[in-house]
């Protein structure tokens, strides 16, 4: 193991991406650019009883592909998205996985939830057939870490291995974790995400009796059911999937001529400490979050052009979330200013839960690579509460730093920041 080193500079060399947008990194990327909305209605169970039928699935996806078959029969969704979406990233990325540095490659991959569908199946078979018919191999592919085990088994990447869990900021923080391990000397690579399958029927009851599931505009499609700070905002919507970043010592993705997509150059955490649910009032907890990720290596709140926000499309989150954005950043977060830019994605693929951080992170780092910002779609009404630059339109810009920011039930609260990669 290395020494510690925390000016150690960390590389994304590497995405994967399963999602309701596409699965893999170029289909996805193209989707959001073009403004092309994954979100339909729901085909996963019967929704005629419910009022909101909106949902982002995961389309044409086939676990086989990925694993092995008899490994992908005895799991479920969550952990065949986390091993797609961390197999494409390694594979994008060209470092080769052997016996020579297997023990220095990390995983850092996390769940909101983990394999809730194979609990409920399970039990289903208790009931009905059982306790002798229950799947001995149930409750080991139904842990929260069962993505990031079984990403070790099928990479061969056996060195540090943890899943971190904080409800939606769940993605944000294993990124932020991974680079950090990096600098700790824990590994010179780690592959770094988050996966979610939350699209079951008690799940969407649940979040429907907690009234934050929204609708369609009045006679409008139902891909407008996410509106991220749009005056008409009413509640946000499921989606699914995951995404991997391939994260590694900078001076070995140097030396081995790798592409590199963008720096990580912030990670910030922080706590509300003040309900399950509702946010603290302000966004105190997030600002703190993000004023950790800027001062961790000095990065400078005025170069920071873009920020792929939270966002979920309700009514007070997204309050809370502009003013958290205002404490921080102050008069540049003004939409009459236009300096800082607000791209929504989830306007695109659904609330993806524990997976949505390690998403809207790959959307950040293809901005910071490729100088564009892709579009909030459906945000048409400002809403004088949420005074940001809402970017509805794919937006060609140059974007020095970038900030993903996530919000998590719990009042858990995660922010890291990419730096465009100049070469030097």
């Amino acid at each position: 193991m290395r020494k510690p080193d925390y000016n150690r500079r960390v590389a994304v060399t590497g995405l994967g991406v399963i999602s309701p947008v596409g699965n893999d990194k170029e289909t996805a990327w193209s989707n959001l650019i073009r403004g092309i909305s994954g979100i339909g209605e729901i085909t996963r169970f019967d929704v005629s009883r419910y009022e909101q039928k909106a949902a982002g699935e995961v389309k044409g996806f086939e676990a086989a592909q990925w694993m092995d078959p008899k490994a992908a029969r005895r799991s479920e969704s969550s952990l065949h998205f986390g091993v797609a979406a961390a197999k494409q990233a390694l594979a994008d990325s060209g470092f080769v996985i052997d016996d020579s540095n297997r023990t220095e490659v990390g995983v850092v991959f996390g769940s909101g939830a983990g394999g809730q569908q194979l609990m409920i199946d399970s039990f289903s078979t208790l009931q009905e057939k059982g306790p002798n018919r229950v799947p001995p191999t149930f409750i080991a592919n139904a842990l929260v870490d069962s993505a990031s085990g079984m990403i070790a088994i099928e990479t061969g990447a056996i060195g540090h291995n943890v899943c971190m869990v904080s409800a939606c900021a769940t993605g944000t923080h294993n990124v932020g974790e991974g680079a950090e391990a990096i600098r700790r000397g824990d590994c010179i690579a780690v592959i770094s995400g988050s996966t979610e399958a939350p699209l079951l029927e008690v799940a969407h009851a649940g979040f429907g009796n907690m009234r934050g599931l929204g609708n369609p505009r009045p006679g409008e499609p139902i891909a407008t059911v996410s509106r991220p700070f749009d005056a008409t905002r009413d509640g946000f919507v499921l989606g699914e999937g995951a995404a991997g970043l391939f994260l590694e010592d900078m001076e070995l993705a140097k030396a081995r001529g790798a592409h590199i997509y963008a720096e990580v150059v912030g990670y910030g955490s922080a706590a509300d400490g003040w309900d399950m649910i509702q946010p603290i009032e302000h966004g105190v907890g997030s600002s703190r979050a993000m004023q950790m990720a800027l001062d961790r290596r000095g990065v400078p709140a005025g170069e920071v052009d873009l920020i792929n926000p939270h966002g979920t499309s309700t009514p007070m989150g997204d309050k809370r979330e502009a003013e958290a954005i205002w404490t921080v950043f102050g008069e540049r977060s003004a939409a009459s200013a236009k300096k800082l830019a607000i791209s929504g994605t989830k306007s695109m693929t659904g609330h993806m839960m524990g997976a949505a951080g390690a998403f809207e992170a790959f959307a950040t780092v293809m901005s910071v690579d490729q100088q564009c910002v892709p579009p909030t779609v459906n945000f048409r009404d400002p809403d004088p509460e949420c005074d940001l630059w809402v970017v509805n339109e794919a937006t060609a810009m140059p974007v020095r730093y970038a900030l993903s920011n996530n919000i998590g039930l719990g009042g858990h609260n995660g922010a890291v920041i990419f730096k465009r990669y100049d070469g030097d």
